[in-house]
């Protein structure tokens, strides 16, 4: 395999080592259960989930330590499969999972090796290998050649400048991150308060009746949810048949839910599926509403279709009965709604994460006429469309950022920047 001129840029002529004479790999073990309980006797070491290195100050699981490989908080990770496969990122104590390994220094300093690392991983994600999951391929990493610096105090100076630098450039980015979180829990309030209080201010209010949702403009009705729409549900059709699968009707499950208007799913259905197993075309418009699975664990989401579709069993299609309720609305209602429809899963059901049919269509809603459904439509449209292209503009930053952050380190250890620089 051929490595790109990149990764040979080596001004000062350092030597180039093979990665495998400058650190070794080991890939971690699947335990043989999880435990969210920490305080198990023998479940006594953290699980090393993504969400935990990512940022979590607290390990969600606990595992035996037997015949499972562990890190230290000193340690580098390499994450070895996965659609991350061949990011480099600092271990916290604890178990290392089988999609991650452990890497370690041979005959440099640790946290030396791990920016030369980060300056690999770019080139190292490019070349992961897998039709279906992407893993790293283990000889290409091993036989990298990488520039490295012959002095050890000319190591250690990149090292501590590396630190540095990349601990301010980190510090913007988590600043950039938190106005993006502003900017969707504003958004997120914007809408809460569209369908439960409206957007004028001027006009009076009244109790609603329901202990959850308090005043509402005093020309809102509360009406239930059965009577606004119908819920129609959907299926599987069976996997062992080639004939029902890869057609041209698109087959929503809660993977597709991921944009607000859903023009097409990842899996599609032949007709033969619709004649022989029961499942229906529905047309648009109508919303998805996912009603089981541990998606629900986070957010209660949905989506307005814009073509005809079918779904499966753990979603429902809530169509409008009348014109009483606009479809845009409607979904625009579920998004502003989400605590309560939280809590609404928490009564259908102890221990999972589902809606009951029954309690879904007597949910109560508050609900303004059709023509002030439109113009909060178009108010809250407005609104958020500003809020998108400010996020749009951070995110633009961040990305700057990262792609400063990427070729700081490339010319770090690479001998690029000159070590009067990096001592000032």
């Amino acid at each position: 395999m051929n490595v790109p001129e990149v990764l040979l840029s080596n001004p000062l002529g350092w030597p180039e080592i093979k990665f495998r004479y400058l650190a070794s790999t080991a890939k971690g073990r699947l335990p043989r259960q999880l435990n969210e309980n920490e305080n198990d006797e023998t479940a006594t070491v953290p699980y090393l989930s993504m969400e935990y290195l990512r940022g979590d100050e607290n390990a969600r699981y606990f595992v035996s330590p037997d015949c499972l490989l562990l890190a230290e908080a000193s340690d580098i990770l390499l994450l070895w499969d996965g659609s991350n496969a061949g990011e480099f990122l600092k271990a916290k104590c604890g178990a290392i999972s089988s999609t991650m390994a452990l890497v370690r220094p041979c005959k440099i300093e640790n946290n030396y090796l791990f920016w030369l690392c980060k300056a690999v991983e770019p080139i190292l994600k490019i070349f992961t290998n897998g039709m279906g999951i992407p893993h790293v391929d283990g000889e290409f990493l091993n036989n990298l050649r990488i520039p490295c610096a012959p002095d050890s105090k000319v190591l250690y100076l990149i090292a501590n400048y590396l630190d540095r630098e990349t601990a301010h450039i980190d510090t913007l980015m988590a600043e950039k991150e938190r106005m993006l979180a502003l900017l969707e829990e504003k958004r997120a309030a914007l809408i809460t308060h569209a369908v439960t209080r409206g957007l004028n201010p001027d006009v009076a209010h009244e109790p609603s009746g329901l202990d959850w949702l308090g005043n509402i403009p005093a020309h809102w009705e509360i009406m239930r949810l059965g009577f606004l729409v119908s819920l129609q549900g959907g299926s599987t059709p069976s996997t062992s048949k080639d004939d029902f699968w890869d057609g041209n009707i698109p087959w929503a499950s809660p993977k597709d839910i991921k944009k607000s208007l859903l023009y097409d799913t990842i899996d599609h259905v032949t007709e033969a599926a619709l004649f022989e197993t029961g499942l229906s075309l529905i047309k648009p418009p109508v919303v998805l509403l996912v009603v089981r699975g541990m998606i629900l664990a986070k957010a209660v989401p949905t989506s307005l279709t814009a073509v005809p579709m079918t779904i499966n069993q753990d979603m429902k299609a809530l169509r409008p009965l009348n014109t009483r309720i606009i479809p845009e609305y409607l979904k625009l209602l579920f998004d502003g709604l989400q605590a309560p429809l939280f809590m609404l899963i928490e009564e259908s059901a102890h221990g999972t994460r589902c809606f009951r049919t029954d309690l879904l269509t007597n949910f109560k809603i508050p609900l303004p006429m059709p023509d002030e459904q439109q113009i909060l439509l178009a108010q809250v449209g407005n609104a958020d469309y500003k809020l998108k292209l400010l996020g749009e503009t951070v995110r633009r930053s961040i990305g700057l950022l990262k792609e400063r952050r990427e070729a700081l380190i490339n010319e770090a250890v690479t001998g690029k920047i000159p070590v009067e620089e990096m001592t000032t």
